[in-house]
């Protein structure tokens, strides 16, 4: 009980921990909008995962882990990423030795600051210039404006390593054009920046070259009407035609094989159409929809379909639940491979649970074959799409148990209004 008790304290303090921290680098800056300090960066350290910059009217975020791609973590840019997403191979460092409640913390801290991000009540602006990826999209796409450049990768390639889309993906994906949510959300496929700006991922688009004056333009500004940052970000943006090899301009097959019910059913459609047409882009959809772990395939699938009905903070919840029953390898060893003990009973996550409940960390076969070995042939269990019964996918959207702690108490409009109160750059 007591352990439990010490759990609930440290996930409820989740919730304002990026919050807590970014007043408390910019509190000095609270009294006075004539501070002289304007341009002065409040975090100088070059080894800080997050600097903060107070300017005119506006806050500047910058990611700081370039050596990593930006990737999230707790304490948390710059180089070739704007953000990979969460920092998947220092979870499995936290799994294999047994720290399953700090990868989950992880998540939740990520999908409480972005649910802030989008009920937050000031513009803000996120410039997407390089890889963009899992929570790198889920902390930008819920904002007022995005830029994407150039030099943009935008991908959700969860399944590839036994996940699901997360990090709000469920939302944003499953409203997008046709069924182009469910294709990304499927195959990992990569956007890049006009493609992004194509199908409403991105509200701008700008040459990479640009950018420096757009955040010297939104450095000067002296209000946060959105309308004038609006107008001052399209002075350096523009369109761009899409690439001619684009699958956006495949979107009638797209549509066709994606919209059908089950993963069966679209890959059946897939094949039927490459057999027709001899296309070679088909049969390489078919390439990497066979690579994907089969029960993060239908899972996907579903938390996609869910989330067209849905709300940010209901798809969030969701897909906590799911990615928590990943880290906790409670139906499959996609994500952790499974590990059976010989006691009696073991402990998981500080619960002690009966044999019959094969669950157990060990090591993240997924992460495995494609960012640790990188022998790329992870050996998913179950190894097929015949092999995924409907009970494992139900069993994944059911809620926790009592034992763990759901998502809660996101923050609200008037918290994020409250504790923050600039226009900020990311």
């Amino acid at each position: 009980m007591k352990s439990f008790l010490r759990k609930q304290y440290y996930v409820c303090r989740c919730s304002r921990f990026l919050v807590d921290e970014f007043k408390r680098r910019t509190r000095s800056f609270s009294s006075s909008s004539n501070n002289a300090l304007s341009d002065h960066l409040l975090i100088d350290d070059h080894d800080s995962c997050v600097t903060v910059e107070r300017n005119a009217s506006s806050r500047t975020v910058v990611l700081n882990r370039p050596s990593f791609l930006n990737a999230l973590n707790t304490p948390m840019g710059n180089g070739k990423a704007f953000c990979s997403g969460s920092d998947i191979v220092a979870m499995h460092g936290m799994i294999k030795e047994g720290n399953i409640e700090g990868s989950k913390e992880i998540f939740s801290r990520a999908y409480k600051f972005i649910y802030l991000i989008h009920t937050y009540l000031k513009p803000n602006v996120a410039i997407l210039n390089g890889i963009t990826m899992g929570g790198g999209a889920g902390i930008s796409i819920p904002g007022t404006f995005r830029i994407a450049t150039d030099k943009n990768a935008f991908a959700t390639p969860e399944v590839l390593i036994g996940l699901n889309p997360d990090g709000g993906a469920s939302y944003y994906l499953s409203h997008l054009p046709g069924y182009l949510g469910e294709y990304l959300a499927l195959t990992g496929d990569i956007l890049n920046g006009v493609e992004m700006m194509a199908c409403g991922l991105a509200t701008h688009y700008s040459h990479s070259t640009n950018i420096v004056l757009i955040e010297e333009r939104l450095r000067n500004l002296i209000t946060d009407d959105p309308c004038v940052i609006k107008t001052s970000l399209e002075n350096y943006t523009y369109l761009d035609f899409l690439p001619s090899k684009s699958f956006l301009k495949r979107m009638e097959t797209i549509n066709k094989c994606f919209s059908h019910d089950t993963v069966e059913e679209i890959i059946n459609a897939l094949e039927w159409e490459a057999a027709k047409t001899h296309d070679k882009w088909c049969h390489s959809i078919l390439k990497k929809l066979k690579y994907a772990s089969p029960l993060s395939l239908k899972v996907s699938l579903r938390s996609i379909r869910e989330g067209q009905f849905q709300t940010l903070d209901q798809c969030l919840i969701r897909e906590y639940r799911l990615v928590s029953r990943a880290m906790s390898c409670e139906i499959s060893g996609d994500f952790c491979e499974v590990c059976w003990l010989p006691s009696n009973v073991y402990l998981l996550m500080n619960v002690y649970l009966p044999m019959e409940s094969p669950y157990q960390w060990h090591l993240h076969q997924g992460v495995r074959a494609r960012m640790l070995d990188k022998d790329f042939a992870p050996k998913w269990n179950p190894p097929t799409l015949e092999h995924v019964s409907q009970d494992m996918v139900d069993e994944h959207f059911c809620p926790l148990s009592s034992l763990e702690l759901e998502l809660d108490n996101l923050p609200s409009e008037a918290l994020s209004n409250e504790l923050i109160s600039d226009a900020c750059v990311i």
